[in-house]
This record gives C-alpha cells, sequence and structure tokens, in this order.
C-alpha cells in the first residue's frame, strides 16, 4: 500500500457522501465501496436514478423503466428521457466564475467564465442556424483550445453530431474519418504550434474539404494570428468571436440520441466510427469525474490531451460540476518540461491527468520535479497503457506523498473507464483501485469461467449507459458485434488482460491481442516492460509473438538510449533480468535494437502493428500512427 486517503478526505469525498445517503435505501448495512459496487451492478437501474438525483442533472419525462435490456441486443437505458447535454455542462457554473482556461505553449492564455462562455456558445449557435439542425454533425479538426470546446456545446445544444479529430492529423486520416460521419459544418484551425514551431495547415484543408462533399460551411479559427489566406478553402470564412445577450436554444434529445461520433485508433483498416448516445455519455462522465475523481465546483483540472483522444470528451464533461477546465495545446516539452509541469502550482491545479509514457520520459530526463509546486495537486489520473510498479514510486517519491494516484482504463469503446481510481480506497502498487460503479465486470479464463488472483480476460456482465449505440456504415451490426461479443458470446469482451485482486482491483497486462502465447501459456507484455524498465540503457521496448512451426517465439525490440548500444552481454542481461524476476516463457528468443518504437497518437503502444509486420502482415491506418516512419524497420525484419 502507497497511499491511503485520511478520515477527513475520506469524509469530505463526493464518493462518501453519495454512499452516506443512500445507505438506507440500498440496504448497506455495512457502508463499504465494495457493499456499493455490488449493489449499482445487481440494482443497476436504482443505481443510475440515484447518480441523477444526487447531482441533479437536468432531465424531462417518465425515469421508468430505467432500463429495458441489461443485455447487448439493443440499447435499453431510460427510452422515456429526454435531455440535453449542453444544456447539463452549462447548468452549475456561477455566471463570473472561470469556466474554461485555454493554454497554449507559448504562454498565451485566455479564460472564459461561464457567463461569456455562455455567451460565445449563443453567438455560434446563432451563426451556424441555417445549416446546423438536429442530428447535423459538425467536425472540428482543431487543436485543443477554447473554440473546440465552444463548437462542440453549441452543435450539442442544437441537437446536433459533434465529432472531432486533431490538427496533426494528415489529409487521409481526416477524410478516413469526417469522409464517414459526413459533417455538414467543418471547423478547423489555420494552423497550430508544437515545440516552438508554427505549422500552417491551410493547404491541406483545402485537400480535405474538396473530398468531402458534405461540407457546406467552414470556419476557419486563425488562435495564432497569422492572418493566414484561406481562398483556396471552398465554403470557408474566418471564425469571428462569436458572442451574444440572448439565451441558448436546447434542443431536447432523447437519452439515446447520437452525441459523438468517435473513431477507433488501430491498425487493420479504415476507423470504425463508434457513435455514443446523450445521456449515457452524461452519466457515465458525471459519475466518473464526480464519484470516482471527486471534482467539484470548487476545483481545477487539466488532462494533456488532444482533440483526437476520448480523454477530451471526458475533460469537457468536468464543466457539469461548475468548476474550472484547463485546455493544453502544444509540446509539453517546450519551453521544457519543468515549466509545464509547474502550470500546476501556478494554476493551483487540484486534478491532472497525463500518460505512462510521458511519466517515463520525465523520470529518464531527470526533471527537477522537486523545483514545482504541487500543493493543490490531489489526484493524479494516468491512462493510454498499464501504469508499471516502479513509475508508482517515482510519482510517490519525485511529485507528491499525499496523492491520490489514479490509474484508469477503459477505451474509446465505451468513452469511459471499466477501472478506475476511488477517493475513499487505498493505492496499491501497480494496481487499479476499482471496478467502477455500475460496472458488471470479470475476468475470466478461454471457458468463461470467472477467476480471482489469476490472469484472464476483461469482460461486462450486462449492459451500462456508455455502451456505443452502434457503428456507423454497420446496418446488420456484425462490425459492433465482431468488435465486443465474438469472444465470449452475450457479454461485452474489451480486449484488456488482466488480474482482479482479493482486495477488487485490477493489474493491467496489456492488451489481451497482444498477448503472447509460447508453449500455450499467455503472457502479458506489461509483465515484460516492467523489467525493461529497469535496465538504464533502454529507452524504450516493444514485445511481440512471431508465429514459427506452429508456435510462438517471443521477440523484443529496443530502442536504446542516446549514444547506448546492444552489445551480446546487454542481450544477456535483457534475458537475465526478465527471466530472473518473471518465468523462462517470458524470455524473448530474440532481442533486436531498432531506432523507434511505434504509438498511436494518444500515446498507446502500438504491439499489433509490430506483430502483424513480423509475421509477414499488412498494416493499414497509418494515420493513427504517430511516427509511421519507424515501421519499415520492422517489416525489413519479417
Amino acid at each position: 500500500m502507497l497511499w491511503q486517503p485520511s478520515p477527513e478526505r475520506i469524509q469530505r469525498s463526493a464518493m462518501w457522501r453519495f454512499m452516506k445517503r443512500y445507505a438506507s435505501e440500498f440496504s448497506l448495512t455495512s457502508p463499504s465501496y465494495r457493499a456499493l459496487h455490488n449493489y449499482s451492478v445487481a440494482h443497476p437501474g436504482e443505481f443510475w436514478l440515484a447518480l441523477m438525483d444526487f447531482y441533479q442533472v437536468k432531465a424531462e419525462g417518465e425515469r421508468e423503466p430505467a432500463v429495458t435490456d441489461l443485455g447487448f441486443e439493443h440499447y435499453g437505458w431510460f427510452p422515456n428521457l429526454t435531455l440535453n447535454f449542453a444544456e447539463n455542462l452549462l447548468l452549475h457554473g456561477e455566471a463570473d466564475h472561470p469556466a474554461l482556461v485555454s493554454l497554449l505553449e507559448s504562454g498565451d492564455k485566455r479564460s472564459y467564465t461561464y457567463a461569456q462562455l455562455k455567451s460565445a456558445v449563443a453567438g455560434l449557435q446563432a451563426q451556424l442556424a441555417d445549416c446546423l439542425q438536429e442530428n447535423d454533425v459538425l467536425a472540428c479538426y482543431m487543436p485543443n483550445i477554447a473554440e473546440t470546446v465552444i463548437a462542440m456545446l453549441a452543435t450539442t445544444a442544437s441537437g446536433g453530431v459533434f465529432t472531432s479529430t486533431s490538427a496533426d492529423f494528415g489529409v487521409d486520416g481526416v477524410v478516413d474519418r469526417f469522409g464517414q460521419s459526413r459533417p455538414r459544418v467543418l471547423v478547423t484551425c489555420a494552423g497550430y504550434q508544437y515545440n516552438g514551431k508554427y505549422y500552417d495547415i491551410c493547404d491541406k484543408v483545402a485537400a480535405i474539404v474538396a473530398q468531402l462533399p458534405s461540407v457546406e460551411k467552414v470556419l476557419v479559427v486563425d488562435r495564432y494570428q497569422q492572418s493566414p489566406d484561406i481562398s483556396a478553402i471552398a465554403h470557408a470564412e474566418l471564425w469571428q468571436e462569436p458572442e451574444s445577450d440572448n439565451p441558448i436554444a436546447f434542443v431536447p434529445r432523447a437519452f439515446a440520441a447520437p452525441l459523438y461520433i468517435m473513431y477507433s485508433s488501430g491498425t487493420t483498416g479504415k476507423p470504425k466510427c463508434i457513435v455514443h448516445g446523450t445521456g449515457g455519455v452524461l452519466l457515465q462522465h458525471v459519475k466518473e469525474l464526480g464519484l470516482h475523481s471527486d471534482f467539484s465546483s470548487e476545483k481545477r483540472i487539466l488532462f494533456f490531451t488532444t482533440c483526437g483522444w476520448m480523454m477530451w470528451n471526458w475533460l469537457v464533461s468536468s464543466l457539469f460540476f461548475g468548476g474550472t477546465t484547463y485546455l493544453y495545446e502544444g509540446s509539453p516539452a517546450y519551453p521544457s518540461f519543468e515549466k509545464f509541469m509547474g502550470l500546476i502550482g501556478e494554476e493551483q491545479i487540484h486534478l491532472f491527468g497525463t500518460s505512462p509514457k510521458y511519466l517515463k520520459v520525465l523520470q529518464d530526463a531527470k526533471v527537477p520535479l522537486y523545483k514545482c509546486d504541487f500543493s493543490s495537486l490531489e489526484t493524479l489520473l494516468c491512462t493510454g497503457s498499464p501504469l508499471l510498479p516502479e513509475q508508482y514510486d517515482f510519482i510517490y517519491h519525485e511529485i507528491k506523498h499525499d496523492l491520490l494516484v489514479a490509474s484508469i482504463s477503459g477505451g474509446t469503446d465505451i468513452i469511459g473507464c471499466f477501472f478506475l481510481g476511488n477517493p475513499i480506497l487505498p493505492v496499491y502498487r501497480g494496481e487499479l483501485q476499482c471496478a467502477g460503479l455500475g460496472m458488471a465486470v470479470d475476468c475470466v479464463d478461454d471457458d468463461g469461467r470467472s477467476m480471482v488472483g489469476t490472469q484472464g480476460e476483461l469482460i461486462c456482465l450486462n449492459s451500462f449507459p456508455s455502451r456505443p449505440l452502434y457503428f456507423l456504415n454497420d446496418p446488420d451490426n456484425s462490425k459492433l458485434h465482431d468488435a465486443y461479443f465474438a469472444g465470449h458470446e452475450g457479454v461485452w469482451t474489451h480486449g484488456d488482460f488482466i488480474e482482479i485482486t482479493e482486495r477488487g482491483g485490477a493489474i493491467f497486462y496489456g492488451r489481451s491481442d497482444a498477448t503472447l502465447n509460447p508453449g500455450g501459456v499467455r503472457i502479458g507484455t506489461a509483465e515484460i516492460y516492467q523489467q525493461t524498465e529497469r535496465l538504464s540503457y533502454i529507452e524504450d521496448a516493444v514485445c511481440v509473438g512471431k508465429q514459427v512451426a506452429g508456435d510462438v517465439e517471443v521477440m523484443l525490440f529496443v530502442k536504446m538510449k542516446t549514444d547506448e548500444t546492444l552489445t551480446e552481454a546487454r542481450m544477456a542481461e535483457i534475458r537475465t533480468t526478465i527471466k530472473t524476476h518473471t518465468t523462462p516463457r517470458h524470455v524473448p528468443k530474440r532481442v533486436i535494437q531498432v531506432a523507434d518504437i511505434p504509438y498511436t497518437r494518444s500515446g498507446k503502444k502500438i504491439e499489433l502493428a509490430v506483430a502483424k509486420l513480423i509475421n509477414g502482415k499488412a498494416v493499414n491506418n497509418l494515420e493513427a500512427i504517430a511516427n509511421p516512419e519507424c515501421l519499415a524497420e520492422y517489416e525489413g525484419l519479417a
């Protein structure tokens, strides 16, 4: 156990207050998180109704039945309720309280109070009234700035559907996504800045619009004041800072009406377009941010993300609580890591979100974090890949001792989490604290038998509000079925290789489609990475299996630190380290030095792409990969 909340912190938390308030109604004779979770999955309708009451979610219509289908055949949540997503996000903020703070790496800072944000949303809604009606799609090809949030709120206020991707995507990647979602309106930037360099994307935007016949209007945001030439972009006009004294017109939407179109980041073809519903997204995010993360109107949250990652959507939902949401655009290394981490103290951030990859960079670079002020920081959220045990040590030694480290895991597929943090539970090294309320998760073997303390497949037995409504271009739901239900019929198979502990927490070992299977024994790649982290000369590594004569050979590719070389002696040390701390089956057959390791744009290591290449298979959807040029090296090793 690395951390335990004080009694005062527990009793201040929303989770504790929620549990105490509904203890009698839920028949919790001895209130505990485990008892609360058990009730939430045994009586999901009552739980989600209580959540709506506790946080005063604004909705109209009949609340019963809360759910008509706990299976996954149909979407069965709150069929008689209507609500508006944007209205709920703007309901609880005081007029002069800061709602959004938009930060650029250059130091530029713009703030919006709730009154100013509402005025901007009302103004944009009026501007788009002729081309954005209910169910129309607005797409953002944008940096993580306030205008992106304003566009989302104006769209969802009007009953439209919002979709986004980050401004560093190439033409093909954007067309592959927006070509399927068919937006009527495109909001884009003229360019963006990263690591001190400005990137003009007007030519890319022109090429994209030329391939999107559905687009009728293009708004170009010039946040960096470059006075761009937009004459080559069809239907384009410059974004004028919108404002209006008129109230926002909130269009009531069915609970299961489309809200967001999200995109899978896989490398097996065009991205799948995942459609998420209005009420399901709202309730899931309210639960995760409010109860599990303890966010409230007095707090400030900063999560480092782009508009192409679901954590952007998750972050923006924090507006619901009336607190302050921070957006950061640019490189977290510019002008220095110390400067970026210093924002936590400068802005008095309470919740900070990042990825294991970024923490590793901080550790390897020996950033003098002791110079930063982390006195305000209560919770560090981390996702994107498994947070290794040694990284827990790093956080508690180098950042802060009294800190809730909430490693969270879910995904775009559910626009939320299966396992995440909890302000009333201890933190154990290498372990996610708990399953989310209302999520009937389990760990099973290949035959579907439930297991505790043994590695297996993450499944979810019952439906939950933020499950996808459907995929675009999937009329018979065959793609949806293949994505989540082919492994274990009738239950959600998420594709994570995990172990549920006796405490109810979870250890994540990597993606199950990337698990290794030498001699028929399943091995999680995270176990191997935990060992390569011990070796000072390795910067990064990726481990995959090569099919050889009906079996699997474990292959480890390592990226060495600058001026370091992989020698025979170091190969031997790598193998010995892995064998000593795991098992002989984990030991790689081959250890190969490479120039780089492939990652998605949201910072996830892409094992599946490497596995495909070394087994002689093609990799598609290269736009999902942040550094696709490195794949040629692996292809040459096939």
